[in-house]
């Protein structure tokens, strides 16, 4: 049989990584992993689109908390809530204040503790607050700024895996993704989404670039710290990236002067 092209086995494993559309995994190598990597943005994008559709329809009829609340939920489940356990897990670790494989070990524990509570209620109330926020919004308005937050948190887990930035394990979905996208695909990806980010506040075109940018700086220094701490990148701190820069620039887009 022909061996897969490389672009189609990405987009196949971008899908499977980032969202529970039930699509056949396919060819799986470090090319075809850099590829899905590079496309992550892409397929955020498309999940905000699914995601503001929710938060729309149910704003027609229910209050906006509530049309808020019921999005988060759907957002979690369209990811199967992996992105936010890899934040409780990856700011478990953080706050034991622990070391590379000694992290590595807290990080593997299938209990949450208070660091990570705490971690995801503030998260989901940020994120929950500021999509009833956006459901006042003018529904184009509205929907540029769900993709643009979803993209962006997407597009931090591109920044997260270009060339240079090490595993922390031997194995896992760290091992498979890191270091396999070049640099250019991150700046592409920055000026797509800060491109879709000028609609995103009516009557402030320059609020939704500046948010994007912005997020992305805040993550990156983030993003050292815990290589430093864990020797590398996992798959649990991909899914903290993603949460991070996406709670960000939910709040920036809501942020007024």
């Amino acid at each position: 049989m022909p061996t897969e092209p490389r672009l189609v086995a990405g987009a196949r494993l971008a899908l499977t990584t980032f969202t529970t559309l039930p699509v056949r995994a396919g060819r799986i190598d470090r090319a075809v992993a850099g590829t899905a990597m590079t496309l992550a943005p892409a397929v955020g994008a498309l999940l905000g689109v699914v995601l503001a559709g929710v938060l729309l329809l149910l704003a027609a009829f229910a209050p906006p908390l509530v049309a808020a609340g019921v999005t988060v939920g759907a957002a979690a489940l369209l990811t199967r809530g992996l992105h936010l356990d890899g934040l409780a897990d990856t700011v478990d670790a953080l706050g034991s204040y622990r070391r590379g494989s000694a992290a590595l070990e807290i990080m593997k524990k299938p209990d949450v503790g208070p660091f990570g509570v705490a971690a995801l209620v503030v998260v989901l109330l940020v994120q929950a607050a500021a999509l009833a926020e956006l459901a006042g919004r003018s529904r184009p308005a509205a929907l540029a700024a769900v993709v643009v937050a979803t993209a962006a948190g997407r597009l931090g887990v591109t920044l997260a895996c270009r060339r240079g930035v090490p595993a922390a394990r031997p194995e896992g979905l760290g091992a498979l993704v890191a270091g396999t996208v070049g640099r250019l695909a991150p700046v592409i990806g920055a000026a797509a989404v800060a491109l879709v980010a000028v609609a995103a506040v009516p009557g402030r075109p320059w609020q939704g670039p500046l948010v994007v940018g912005a997020a992305l700086a805040v993550a990156m220094p983030l993003l050292a710290h815990v290589v430093r701490r864990f020797g590398g990148i996992t798959g649990d701190v991909l899914g903290a990236t993603v949460e991070v820069v996406t709670t960000l620039v939910y709040l920036g887009l809501v942020l007024s002067a």
